[in-house]
């Protein structure tokens, strides 16, 4: 994880979550093109939020922490553009649009 990353601090239930990237070499030792590999949905939390805060002023928190890995849903989250890290890509979601915790 980046330096650039660790400063983004998600606000109320919003997770940080770097994609993890797809093998691009087969078990048998193949290269494959970029546009043969498909995007995982699965990736790792980066940073998470402090949680829901209710109508009289108490917090939920996240189900989720820094380092698991979570399963994604195809689309949605906000992806975040930082200009130190060009190869990784994160994306902001809120914690209920995430599918699963992965062991």
């Amino acid at each position: 994880m980046s330096a650039a990353a660790k400063r983004i601090i998600p606000l109320l239930d919003r997770v940080l979550i770097q994609r993890v990237k797809a093998e691009t070499k087969t078990a048998t030792g193949i290269l494959l093109p970029e546009k043969a590999v498909e995007k995982l949905n699965e990736g790792v939390v980066v940073a998470v939020g402090l949680g829901n805060v209710t109508k009289d002023g108490t917090t939920i928190p996240t189900g989720l922490s820094e380092g698991d890995r979570v399963l994604l849903p195809s689309y949605g989250g906000s992806p975040i553009k930082l200009d130190a890290v060009k190869d990784k890509e994160y994306l902001l979601f809120r914690a209920e649009e995430i599918l699963a915790k992965l062991q």
